[in-house]
């Protein structure tokens, strides 16, 4: 049998198919299995053996349309559900299978606050597509595959014992799901742990932000790792604190406890981390009753409301407790 999973973006979401493939994997008869994704997230995948064959673009399924019809697929599974791939299954025309989006629901809950969103991760919703290939949920996490290259020394970079700092993932790619840098600071100004901050270029700013202001010596990391590299420095902390973003996720696979704060965005999406039967893993820190929120499913740049509640009101001594 020969399977084509798709999704395109981004980085958690991804993350987010990995239980997806290695059930397909494991549970069918030697199943042979292909991926598509944009370029820029191809990484995501490096290493992961419950790929055979990786498909990339940049910007249009037309620029790999004729290699994909070339494999004549058995099924495709379609883990992102959108226009675009609507319109490549059907130039491949091949059986296929496609998680439920749930965007009627989705926008309830943003829109008019009503939350219809059933009780599920999103990962579940995933195992949806596939349940009528006889693949079942395996409660296991994800899969995020370092490689000996990417290995960060963290003695040899911060002069820092593995297991012995916390890692705060600082980035986001919408601004009102990113903890500001008051907030940040009053965090580290009140742990007794060692912290360094990851993320990439784009979180510069903030890090040196967060270093200018804190009263403690910070390990900074930001725009001079890739992924992969991050991901390893997250695997050789003893928690993370993080938004809801991308790294999030990888370390849900990384059985790191995450300790996360939500700002514009919700849990109820079905986007927290994925620990099956391992709730004790993460803790989610969000201002409840705010009647603005979510205001989106994937937030914004700027709050709407100019108030910044949803992480200016965060409970800083609970968040602190969590990362004890």
């Amino acid at each position: 049998m020969k399977i084509l999973v798709v999704r395109f973006s981004s980085i958690g979401d991804i993350v987010l198919t990995t239980p997806i493939l290695r059930a397909l994997k494991e549970q069918l008869d030697n199943p042979e299995i292909h991926y598509v994704t944009k370029r820029k997230f191809a990484s995501i995948l490096d290493g992961n053996p419950h790929v055979d064959k990786l498909f990339t673009m940049d910007k249009s399924i037309d620029e790999l349309l004729e290699d994909l019809k070339k494999e004549n697929y058995d099924h495709i599974i379609d883990l992102h559900n959108n226009v675009r791939t609507l319109s490549l299954k059907k130039k491949l025309g091949r059986p296929s299978q496609t998680f439920q989006k749930l965007n009627w629901k989705k926008w309830l809950l943003v829109k008019l606050k009503m939350n219809k969103m059933p009780d599920l991760h999103v990962v579940d919703r995933y195992f949806g597509a596939v349940q009528n290939l006889g693949v079942k949920k395996d409660n296991k996490t994800g899969d995020f595959f370092i490689s000996r290259e990417n290995e960060v020394n963290v003695q040899k970079e911060f002069g820092l014992e593995p297991k012995s700092f916390v890692t705060i993932a600082i980035g986001a790619q919408f601004n009102t799901k990113r903890m500001p840098a008051e907030l940040i600071v009053n965090i580290i100004n009140k742990l007794d742990t060692p912290v360094v901050l990851v993320g990439g270029e784009t979180d510069i700013e903030l890090s040196k932000a967060i270093q200018n202001e804190s009263e403690k010596n910070i390990y900074d990391a930001c725009g001079k790792f890739n992924l992969a590299q991050s991901a390893s420095i997250v695997a050789k902390s003893v928690k993370l604190l993080t938004n809801d973003t991308g790294m999030m996720h990888i370390a849900s696979c990384l059985d790191i406890p995450i300790v996360s704060v939500w700002g514009s965005t919700v849990p109820s999406l079905g986007m927290y981390p994925y620990y099956p039967d391992q709730k004790e893993m993460y803790s989610i820190h969000e201002v409840k009753d705010l009647g603005c929120r979510p205001c989106s499913k994937i937030g914004y740049q700027k709050c709407p409301k100019g108030h910044f509640k949803c992480m200016v009101e965060q409970d800083v001594e609970a968040i602190v407790k969590s990362l004890s």
